[in-house]
């Protein structure tokens, strides 16, 4: 985590700059990097479908929601999971456990990305907005998962694949089975890493009664579940690659993304996950990107006009 830039709630005001900065840490906006790529995808297949145009104010807007939504998520989550935090110590050091942030900011955070969100859905379309609170209840669900459930990883993996079909949603105003197939390839994805992720707690979950698959069926468990899960991921995309009509530089991508999961999947051993940050930052921040840059080239060669 990054170091702690003045404090909030501690002695002496903290300046506005100072609590965003702190807010945008506690949230790791950066982050969004794994779920925004999927959406633009969605949302210009859809478009090409469409009339073949894109329409660069949904696009924004569109990125206004997804951002909002997952600020919201994210914050909801750190305000839930503080006290396990605190007892944690690789999550010993996040903002509202030290201090550094407060809980008043970071509900008003929170609170300020939901109206935003769906201050956004209301200016896509109405079934945008109808549907907005569907999007929203898993978000809030998933912290409180790891307290009843051995499989929090999969209420992430729903939470996830709201966005592709939420980006199809606010282009078309109407239900897409080829968005359910890639928000499904999304959220198994993420889902996937998740389990990865969950490896490098598994002592203290255990020590603290925090649910999850290695912490109950034990770190080979997991990782054996990941490749599953990306395997399941690869069928995903390759349907909705077909159903689509993606041309060559969609399938290209995907032969790219395959060989980033076997990389993946060569960085973490049951008995070694040193390597596990990459595997989780940079290998999966990398396919995101890879496959929506493919697929983009793919659509414009097609005839999806600027």
């Amino acid at each position: 985590m990054s170091a702690v830039e003045g404090a909030i709630g501690g002695p002496g005001p903290a300046q506005p700059h100072g609590r965003v900065r702190a807010f945008l840490r506690l949230v790791m906006i950066e982050h969004s990097v794994f779920a925004l790529p999927f959406a633009y995808m969605a949302a210009l297949t859809a478009m090409f479908r469409l009339d073949g145009n894109i329409h660069w104010e949904r696009l924004l807007l569109v990125t206004i929601a997804m951002v909002g939504l997952r600020t919201f998520a994210m914050a909801c989550n750190r305000i839930i999971d503080r006290e396990i935090d605190a007892r944690n110590p690789r999550t010993a050091g996040r903002e509202l456990v030290t201090g550094a942030v407060s809980v008043r900011s970071a509900w008003t955070g929170a609170l300020i990305a939901l109206v935003v969100f769906l201050g956004a859905a209301a200016l896509l379309n109405p079934l945008c907005l109808a549907l907005a609170p569907i999007a929203v209840v898993p978000m809030v669900v998933y912290p409180y998962g790891k307290r009843f459930t051995n499989f929090p990883h999969a209420i992430l993996g729903l939470a996830q694949a709201m966005g592709p079909i939420g980006a199809w949603l606010a282009v078309t105003g109407a239900w897409s089975w080829p968005a359910v197939l890639l928000g499904l390839a999304v959220g198994v994805w993420i889902g996937g890493f998740d389990l990865i992720f969950a490896c490098q707690d598994v002592k203290a979950d255990r020590a603290h009664g925090v649910r999850s698959v290695p912490a109950r069926f034990g770190i080979p468990a997991a990782l054996y579940g990941a490749r599953a899960s990306h395997v399941v991921t690869m069928v995903l995309f390759v349907w909705y690659g077909a159903v689509t009509g993606a041309g060559p530089f969609f399938w290209s991508g995907l032969f790219v993304v395959a060989a980033a999961f076997l990389y993946e999947h060569t960085l973490v051993r049951p008995h070694d996950l040193s390597r596990l940050n990459r595997a989780f930052f940079t290998v999966n921040g990398f396919i995101g990107i890879a496959l929506f840059v493919c697929a983009l080239l793919d659509l414009l060669f097609r005839g999806l006009t600027v």
